[in-house]
Order: C-alpha cells, then structure tokens, then sequence
C-alpha cells in the first residue's frame, strides 16, 4: 500500500466513551482514506458526575492490593464495556480479556498495569468496529530500565509493524519496560502515543481529536467565549504550555517536532471545524498581534538590592548558588544596576526561606533583601509582536487603565513573549484588560 501521504489521528476518552461517540469517532476516520492509524484513550466521562474507566480500574487495583473484595467494582469496568459492545451490534466478547485482568490484579501486576487496560479494551473494541487490525503497543513502545521512554528503540518496532499493516487501532498511554512489565506515561499519556505513531510512520499530519475546537487565546473561565487560535508554531505553544495552557501533553510535542509533522488539535463532536494547527515555522500572519495569553498563580518573588552590583563579578552566580543549595529552581530573573529579582514557585520555597535569605546574605551581602509572596505570572505570547511596534506600550496603558499595578516585567530577546508579575487578586482583572486590548478591537 501507498505510505506517503498518511494521518495518524488520536481520539481522547470523551471522544470514545460511548457507543454514540464511536460512531461519531467512526464516520471521522471513514471520511478520509489516508487516516490509517488510529490511538485510542479509555472512555472518558459521559456526563458531568461520571466516572472514567482509567479512574475506575485505579480504584480496582487499590481494592485489590488491600485485599478487599473489588467483584462489584470490577463489574461496573465489565458493564462500560460490555454496553458499548452491546450498543455497536458488535460480535465481541471480552470475558477472557476481563479474566485475565481481574486475575492479574489479584496477583499485583502493578498499577501502571491497572491503568492501562482502559485503553487496551476500548481499542480492541475500535478495532472490531472499524475493521482494523489492533496492535498492541507493549510489543513496540519502549521504555529504559530507568523508566525513560526510548523513541529509537520505539521507532525502530514500531515502523516497519504498522507499515506492513493497512490500517492499525494503537491502544494509547502505555508501552512497556525491558522486563516486559507494563509502564505508563503520564496521565494524559495518549497524546504521547499518538505523537509516536505519527513519528514512526512518516506522517504527514498528527490529528488530535478531542472535546474542544482547538486552542483558545485565554482560559474561557476568565474571558467569557474567547477567540480560538487557528495557528501556532511549537515554540509559541511551549512557551504557553510553561504557564498552564493545557489542550495537548506537554511530552506529545516532541516526538513530532522533531520529525516535523504538524498537530492539528479537532472537536469530535464539531468536525467541520478547522481546530488549531500547530506548526514548527509558519508565514500565515495572526489576525492579532498577540497569538495567546496564559498565567498561573502561586510565585514568590526574591528582592535584592546592592550599590555597584553590577559591577561585582559572580553576584548572579552566587545567588543562584544560594538557591541550589536549597534544591530551589527560579523562573525568571529580571534585574537592574542595583537590584536583582528572583522569582521562585511559593511551594518550593515552603520551609526554606530562612535558609535561602541566610545563604544569600553571608555569599553576597546584599544592602536589602526580602521576599514578596502571593504573584502571579501572566505570559502575552506572539509571533506577531515582534513585527507590531508599540506592543509593550499597549499591554502597560491596557493594565494601566484597569488599575492594575505591575510588580515585574521579563522579556526574552526572541520578541516571542513579554511575562508580567501582578498581585494574585489582580490575575484576572489584568488578563481580561489584555485580551480587550489586543482581540477585540477587531471583533
């Protein structure tokens, strides 16, 4: 069969968690000959109070690993299954599977084990529905004995498998470690098969298909229905993932960007809709300056003041030296003539501010030093910034005018991105005033 031209499309558990969204997930795949390969996640929640399987056969597991009687618990995993089978007309049984995972949760098999059969059922469920062959992915995705997830070992499996194959159902989230026990990725971890799949047969887009329309400009509990972005390059999606946009595990990104296919993330249940594409380099031009805004709360901030700092050689060093010794990692570190700022996570500081301020006083003898609590960090990330003169001037009279007061100010040299701090009761307030300022003028 003709390899070139191939989409290898990933579904999420709410795109799979009933017998209507396989149908739904079924017309997607028919509707285009080159989507070959097919990762599956365990179904997802069907309304608001559900439960996902994966949490399901956690719970299982636990029982199981107390000694308790888990019977009733196990049979509600039976019956999700059992009904999606029922609903699709399909002649399947999964009673030797079902056996098989209930004798081994028994004997302990783990719980990366546990959690991964909600995958492992639903696609050789898919697979039967759409006719597909099903593969699993503990013969290919390869782990290291210390847990690393191995992509040229993987690559080197799992390509010349699927390539023999027409069309193949990967069950996502899982592969295994050099003793053939099972080893999951994160939770999320489907992204990262799919990511796999796509890299290991040359394709020539990644489809993303999950509950949402793409990615939004800013979090939609903030801004009430903001603009979707159409496209965003890797290094653009990096910088928002770091502050807490979260369409796609962070850990998918890689094995694609490295071969150079684009993600395109869709809406299961509005197909039609373009989604957003995720590219390495693009030369189509935003319909704003900014491409999207992200934030998070729960940052402290290091102040230090010194006369002639800059002109101590090794000040810098010793800070951050101070800081390691702790085990405390800094995001950013903005500073002047005579001051420096240190921003640190507020957890990873929790019992060792006495201990860093000390260290930092006896290495550099700083004339003040202090920490301020309660920021948050908002990033304005945009390829189009560095185009857009005035940029900066817009984002400080926008936080200006809603009376929000700055506390720190961080821009790379690349123009990608301008990272404010603000007092955490002003986080909203300042990311509405932001996307007021650059989106919706041209509404």
């Amino acid at each position: 069969m003709d390899n070139s031209g191939i989409i290898v499309v990933k579904f999420g558990g709410s795109s799979l968690a009933d017998a209507g969204q396989f149908k739904k997930v079924a017309d997607i795949i028919h509707a285009d000959k080159n989507r070959r390969f097919v990762v599956a996640s365990a179904p997802g929640k069907r309304f608001s109070s559900d439960v996902k399987v994966t949490d399901m056969l956690y719970n299982c597991y636990d029982m199981a690993v107390k000694g308790e009687s888990f019977d009733d618990a196990f049979k509600a995993i039976e019956e999700r299954f059992n009904g999606i089978i029922s609903e699709l007309g399909l002649d399947l049984s999964l009673e030797d599977e079902f056996s098989i995972i209930k004798n081994s949760f028994i004997h302990r098999a783990g719980k990366d084990y546990a959690a991964s059969r909600g995958e492992y059922l639903n696609s050789i469920i898919l697979a039967k529905y759409l006719g597909y062959s099903f593969v699993d992915p503990a013969a290919y995705i390869r782990f290291d004995e210390l847990g690393t997830f191995d992509l040229e070992t993987t690559r080197s499996l799992l390509a010349p498998k699927l390539l023999e194959l027409d069309n193949a159902v990967v069950p996502g989230f899982y592969g295994s470690m050099p003793n053939d026990t099972i080893k999951t990725f994160s939770r999320g971890g489907s992204d990262i098969t799919g990511s796999i799949v796509a890299n290991a047969v040359n394709a020539v887009i990644y489809e993303n298909w999950t509950d949402v329309s793409g990615m939004l400009i800013c979090d939609p509990r903030i801004v009430d229905n903001p603009k979707p972005i159409t496209t965003i390059t890797y290094r653009e999606l990096r910088e928002l993932a770091y502050m807490g946009a979260t369409v796609l595990h962070e850990d998918a990104i890689f094995p694609v960007r490295k071969a150079g296919i684009p993600i395109n993330i869709r809406n299961t249940n509005y197909p039609d809709d373009r989604g957003t594409m995720i590219v390495s380099e693009t030369a189509e031009t935003s319909k704003y300056t900014i491409t999207g805004i992200a934030g998070k709360k729960g940052f402290s901030v290091i102040q230090i003041e010194k006369d002639m700092m800059n002109a101590e050689v090794g000040f810098g060093r010793n800070v951050l030296r101070s800081l390691e010794k702790s085990n405390v990692c800094f995001e950013h570190m903005p500073s002047g003539i005579d001051t420096m700022s240190v921003v640190v996570n507020s957890e990873s500081l929790v019992g060792k501010e006495k201990t860093i301020l000390d260290e930092i006083t006896f290495r550099c003898h700083p004339d003040k030093l202090e920490i301020e609590n309660n920021l948050a960090l908002i990033a304005v990330v945009g390829r189009g910034m560095r185009k857009a003169r005035g940029t900066a001037g817009r984002l400080f009279s926008a936080l200006a005018h809603a009376r929000v007061n700055v506390k720190m100010i961080d821009q790379g040299s690349s123009e990608l991105n301008i990272i404010i701090g603000v007092e955490e009761e002003d986080f909203e307030t300042a990311t509405r005033a932001i996307y007021d300022m650059f989106v919706m003028p041209l509404e």
